[in-house]
């Protein structure tokens, strides 16, 4: 009579095996799909715009500071560069656009020279980063 309890008792246990592969494969999904916030590496005070509107699958942010620096994706950049970096990053993700995130304090004529070697770099999408009031 024991034994037959035994058995029961043995026979009662549930495999976990299959629920943990399930579980890792759909962790394994989240993280792949994921999509990341990109930074450009360095805060900027941006202007305030009415008319701005929320951009979508922005892949490379351009960052420009009052005291002419240029920072890309986190990476400090001189202009003579931003071209082919831009190209690098853009070859990666073609379907992404570019938003240029200019500090309310930096020289327009700095944040044209970046503008214009970025659309050199062939991105037909640049977008100027702004608050909407």
């Amino acid at each position: 009579m024991r034994d037959h309890a035994q058995n029961q008792e043995e026979e009662a246990e549930i495999n976990m095996t299959p629920m943990l592969d399930i579980v890792f494969i759909m962790l394994i999904f989240f993280i792949v799909t994921a999509v990341f916030v990109k930074e450009a590496g360095i805060e900027v005070v941006k202007p305030n715009a009415e008319t701005a509107l929320a951009q979508k699958q922005v892949s490379i942010l351009v960052a420009v500071t009052p005291n002419d620096q240029i920072h890309i994706n986190r990476n400090e950049v001189a202009l003579d560069s931003v071209r082919t970096t831009i190209e690098k990053l853009h070859a990666e993700n073609p379907k992404g656009t570019v938003a240029i995130q200019a500090d309310i304090e930096s020289k327009a004529g700095l944040v044209m020279k970046v503008y214009d070697a970025i659309r050199d770099a062939g991105v037909e999408k640049i977008a100027i980063a702004a608050e909407r009031q």
